[in-house]
């Protein structure tokens, strides 16, 4: 009995571990950058003498992205556009908002992020497991911090256009965004009605608008 005990409480000591570090693996190397065509974690390294301090910075997000069809634009900043950040546990989204733009409901399965306000004021916030919601306007130099896989959002609430520079602890955050999610993913159409209290005319309509193209 106090063998079997035991053998219960490593398998439970064992699980726990599993839970508590599981994140993107710790790198064996000093470094590991891939070339931009074949930017994975997968790959072969870059030769260590073939890499230089150009592989260690990028530009691409110098300058806001074009937001004028929907008054968000979101450029993510991974090993697939920077190689030197491969295997380094960590990646970057810069979002600029049109006054009045939204981020809209999302969520990160594999990171936590936080948000530093570049320009602007943003209306952010977070929902948490029991539906408390951790909202308020952020300002330039001031972050907000976004729990790994909770639901969260932003909205340009400024008289000018707003920017921030979100940063995440792992290479591949993941995204999934609430209103594709649920009406553009192909979920039966009478299911989403009776969820959401709607007629099969306004279900439809918001499956032709969040439906990839």
């Amino acid at each position: 009995m106090m063998m079997q005990k035991r053998a219960v409480l490593l398998v439970v000591i064992l699980l726990h571990s599993h839970v508590v570090f599981a994140s993107d693996p710790d790198p064996v190397l000093d470094f590991c950058v891939t070339p931009k065509a074949s930017a994975n974690s997968n790959h072969s390294c870059k030769n260590s003498s073939a890499v230089t301090v150009e592989d260690f910075t990028f530009s691409g997000i110098k300058f806001p992205g074009n937001y004028s069809q929907t008054g968000f634009s979101a450029m993510p900043v991974n090993s697939n556009v920077f190689p030197g950040l491969n295997t380094l546990g960590m990646s970057f989204v810069r979002a600029d908002f049109d006054v009045g733009g939204i981020n809209v409901p999302h969520f990160h399965p594999r990171a936590t992020e936080t948000a530093f306000v570049l320009e602007g004021r943003i209306y952010s916030g977070f929902v948490d497991t029991s539906n408390r919601i951790f909202a308020k306007v952020v300002e330039k130099g001031e972050v907000m911090v976004f729990p790994r896989g909770l639901l969260h959002f932003q909205m340009n609430v400024g008289d000018t256009p707003a920017s921030i520079l979100g940063s995440f602890n792992s290479q591949n955050p993941g995204l999934q965004k609430i209103p594709t999610a649920i009406f553009g993913s192909g979920i039966k159409e009478e299911l989403l009605e009776k969820a959401f209290g709607l007629s099969a005319r306004a279900i439809a309509k918001l499956k032709k608008k969040f439906v990839p193209h």
